[in-house]
């Protein structure tokens, strides 16, 4: 007997304990509401994606063809349309997750308004979002079961009706894990711990954090990012793993970012108790003077002993020590295993640039000491894709003898080049850099961090474009309405994806036959079939 048919029968088998007073409860109205809401909480949600997650990175171990997507959304909405879309296009939400970008928070759901990515939006806000994202696939959930209901009471013959039994039976959730950005922990461990609780509780099963400074965080991709010594950040990863414990969810997943190839500052010199433990290595990349006598030292100045000599870091007017050029790779290399010896299950390194040898450089550095390394690799839209890649090509080309005279190497993304061989090439490569990375560079998650940010600024230019311009009403019909039709988009009946139908089911639920109703003749939606 499935769940369905099962729950029908305890809660008629409930009802009938209940005397007349329950005499208007339909036993499977509240086994079909219940089937419309499969987790009823948000750490219900955080263990069985956990669950999955972990599934999924063994299945990567095993074959790294078996890589996991996701795209930031900053909206419940923007993620329940990309999930529907995802189970329309794919029939499956196997290996497709959710990112919540820290960006997008700041730019675009503080009460401040638009705030650049460090740290300045209310903390709160991401775990808001996380609960909004799953609300808005809880409520896809409950759409879609709604509609199969009401099939099922339409279908005409028993064969049709066990059909659409058997969907409902074997329903998959649009309720996938998220990777939920919580920046540097918005202050300190504690701090860290309070907040990874939050968003623990509003079903995240994956938390990613990161090496710079709380107060003085940058955003990946801008200059002027300051990391702290390895002692501060492994105390924020214990943080939360400690959430996760106390919550639960016991296979809760840590992701640890470095930011130490683009980060050339620190705040804090590292205490050491002796050569060679994390504090000390962590201070031989300090740029400085070496002391060689008292006369070196002016007032004011702070000396260390690091590599075996005393040195004077060279600290700036911000009061910021500076790290040496050229270390970024090896900083990273020893942020990572240092990460994954103390408790994160997945690296994230921030890099400048989208180059497969560059990432597997560091990776294979990584495995030397830690095998199974794995990473998320943030595919972002601060990287100009194109130019990138046509210079990825353009230089390969040139390193083996190839003639790339007909092209300019700095002009590379006008679009007189974009049926050029060299183009081609380069769109080759974009199309498989993330099969490519997977395999050569241990990226066992790809994300887009923020493409709805920009796919929202796309549509909107070419809507308005069109309809304030000489197209008129046309500009929105050929250019949305008619697409959405065309191409099954369900937002098309904005009435039923808002839950009027399931408002309408709830009302008969509730009041019978003086239910009153909006799904009646003369709902416009009815125009859409």
């Amino acid at each position: 007997m499935s769940t369905y048919l099962q729950d029908i029968d305890a809660i008629a088998t409930l009802k009938a304990t209940q005397g007349s007073s329950w005499n208007a409860i339909d036993p499977e109205y509240a086994a079909r509401m219940k089937a419309q809401n499969k987790f009823k909480t948000g750490l219900d949600i955080a263990r069985y994606t956990a669950k999955i997650m972990r599934e999924d990175m063994a299945r990567y171990d095993a074959d790294t063809s078996q890589y996991t997507q996701s795209l930031g959304c900053w909206h419940g909405f923007i993620g329940q349309q990309k999930m529907i879309s995802i189970k329309k296009h794919f029939n499956s939400t196997d290996r497709k997750y959710l990112y919540l970008s820290g960006w997008m928070v700041a730019a675009l759901r503080s009460e401040f308004g638009p705030l650049p990515d460090q740290s300045m939006h209310e903390k709160t806000s991401v775990a808001a979002l996380i609960e909004e994202l799953y609300t808005f696939l809880r409520q896809a959930d409950a759409r879609e079961m709604g509609g199969l209901f009401r099939d099922m009471d339409k279908a005409s013959t028993p064969e049709e009706k066990k059909n659409f039994q058997d969907q409902i039976n074997n329903h998959q959730t649009h309720i996938v894990p998220i990777i939920a950005d919580i920046d540097a922990g918005f202050g300190n461990a504690e701090a860290t711990y309070l907040l990874a609780k939050k968003m623990i509780e509003a079903g995240a099963c994956c938390i990613q954090i990161e090496n710079q400074v709380s107060d003085e965080k940058q955003c990946g991709h801008q200059d002027g990012k300051v990391t702290v010594p390895h002692e501060d950040f492994l105390a924020k990863i214990r943080a939360v793993r400690y959430a996760f414990l106390e919550l639960g969810v016991n296979d809760g997943v840590i992701v640890a970012r470095t930011d130490s190839l683009g980060a050339g500052l620190t705040k804090q010199i590292a205490v050491t108790n002796e050569p060679g433990d994390l504090g000390d290595q962590y201070n031989s990349f300090l740029d400085g003077d070496v002391v060689s006598g008292p006369e070196d030292i002016a007032n004011g100045d702070v000396v260390i002993k690091a590599n075996g000599q005393l040195l004077k870091p060279k600290r700036l007017a911000s009061n910021l020590f500076q790290f040496r050029k050229d270390t970024g790779i090896d900083r990273v290399v020893l942020d990572c295993i240092t990460s994954l010896q103390n408790g994160a299950d997945l690296l994230w390194i921030e890099t400048e640039k989208p180059h497969v040898g560059q990432i597997a450089e560091m990776v294979n550095k990584i495995r030397e000491t830690c095998p199974n390394a794995k990473l998320v690799y943030n595919n972002s839209p601060s990287f100009n894709w194109t130019l990138n890649f046509r210079q990825q090509v353009f230089d390969a080309w040139t390193e083996e003898g190839k003639d790339v005279s007909a092209y300019d190497r700095n002009s590379l993304m006008s679009a007189e080049y974009d049926q050029t061989d060299l183009s081609v090439e380069a769109d080759r490569r974009i199309q498989s850099f993330q099969t490519d990375a997977a395999r050569e560079a241990g990226i066992f998650h790809h994300l887009i961090t923020l493409p709805t940010y920009h796919t929202a600024a796309l549509s909107t230019d070419n809507l308005a474009k069109e309809y304030f311009g000489e197209q008129g009403m046309l500009g929105y019909v050929a250019g949305v309405q008619r697409k959405e039709i065309r191409q099954g988009i369900a937002c098309v009946k904005h009435q039923n994806m808002a839950g009027s139908d399931m408002g309408d089911d709830h009302k008969e639920y509730f009041s019978g036959d003086a239910a009153l109703k909006a799904s009646g003749e003369d709902n416009t939606m009815n125009q859409f079939g």
